[in-house]
């Protein structure tokens, strides 16, 4: 396994970290004990989950499973300092948790307080806000995202609200650090404009998606990553398994994710297709495996601390590990460069 630092944190953290999120939906508590156990035993020290998982799907009754899950795996397993653990509030409009209640410092509290209970841990090596109260341009919204509605005062004080919540539960010794997700360059910055001005805490990580689908990130956010220090937590590498290719016949394997999303919540789409189907020519071509290609892609990123894989199966989890090790020729590199330029935004 490779290692690399979160931030300025000072821990290093497995450049592969455990996704979760099927969890107590797809995968049974077992399945989950399985994964970690492997995870574990190839040098991954890093595990990211949410209070909104699983949500594959996510109803009212599973709210919270993934987190038990996790927890019940560190009381068999007396693990728990071995791991660096990440997990989320969520953000405005769940209505399976608080009723859809936006970020603030009480749904703040109130979501570590429980998260810690299922997760059977005092303390939460890094707490992200899971998405801005003012919503975002993830998941198939940038069509529609229209920061000019949006009230830029109000988000200000949610972010100060935010930083001076974390920085309680930080000195509370519940949390260690703070991250964000779904997050724009104009939100990440004006967190890190604020904790510097406030002496607040420093925000960690970003995680977004990230993909050979959906590179927004190498624009702005990229920047922001090599010069502010906050790195990029990447999740969808393979865009929901569409870039595996086991779609590509027309089949849907038992158990995928497409059984549960047919669109793979907007990643499998006649706009997309021709897309993928040139990355699994890429990968054809060299003789690689498509989903480690795609993860090893993500990984090769310069502003990349992490890629966050999920997997439902035991053989699709050690293959997406083993993209670790995968370095990707020039020429690969020059074929997917040349894709880009003809797919530049097929999300």
């Amino acid at each position: 396994m490779k290692y690399r630092k979160l931030g300025r944190t000072g821990l290093d953290v497995s450049a592969i970290c455990l996704g979760t999120m099927t969890w107590g939906s797809q995968n049974s508590e077992a399945e989950g004990h399985e994964q970690m156990d492997y995870a574990v035993s190839q040098g991954i020290n890093f595990f990211d989950t949410a209070e909104a998982y699983p949500t594959t799907p996510a109803t009212p009754a599973n709210s919270g499973d993934t987190e038990r899950i996790i927890g019940t795996w560190f009381e068999k397993r007396g693990k728990r300092d071995d791991i660096i653990l990440a997990t989320k509030v969520a953000g405005a409009g769940n209505r399976n948790i608080d009723e859809g209640a936006p970020i603030s410092a009480e749904k703040i509290r109130r979501a570590c307080e429980r998260s810690l209970q299922r997760l059977k841990t005092d303390y939460i090596d890094l707490y992200q806000l899971h998405w801005p109260n003012r919503g975002s341009y993830h998941f198939r919204q940038s069509w529609k995202w229209a920061p000019h509605t949006h009230d830029g005062d109000k988000a200000r004080d949610d972010f100060l609200e935010a930083l001076e919540t974390m920085d309680a539960l930080i000195k509370e010794g519940k949390v260690r650090h703070m991250g964000v997700s779904n997050e724009t360059a104009w939100g990440t910055m004006n967190y890190l404009r604020i904790a510097a001005e406030k002496g607040l805490p420093r925000i960690a990580s970003m995680q977004n998606e990230y993909s050979l689908l959906h590179r927004i990130f190498d624009l702005d956010m990229a920047e922001i990553a090599a010069h502010e220090d906050v790195g990029l937590l990447a999740y969808t590498t393979t865009a929901s398994g569409s870039l595996s290719g086991k779609y590509s016949a027309g089949d849907i394997p038992a158990g995928a994710r497409m059984s549960v999303q047919p669109d793979l919540n907007g990643r499998y789409t006649e706009r997309s297709k021709p897309a993928i189907r040139a990355y699994l020519d890429i990968a054809e071509k060299h003789g690689l495996d498509p989903a480690r290609m795609a993860i090893a892609f993500a990984l090769s990123r310069p502003f990349t601390t992490a890629v966050i894989i999920g997997a439902t199966k035991m053989d699709q989890l050690k293959s997406d590990i083993a993209a670790v090790d995968l370095d990707l020729s020039d020429a690969v590199l020059d074929d997917i460069a040349e894709t880009y330029k003809r797919f530049p935004m097929p999300l």
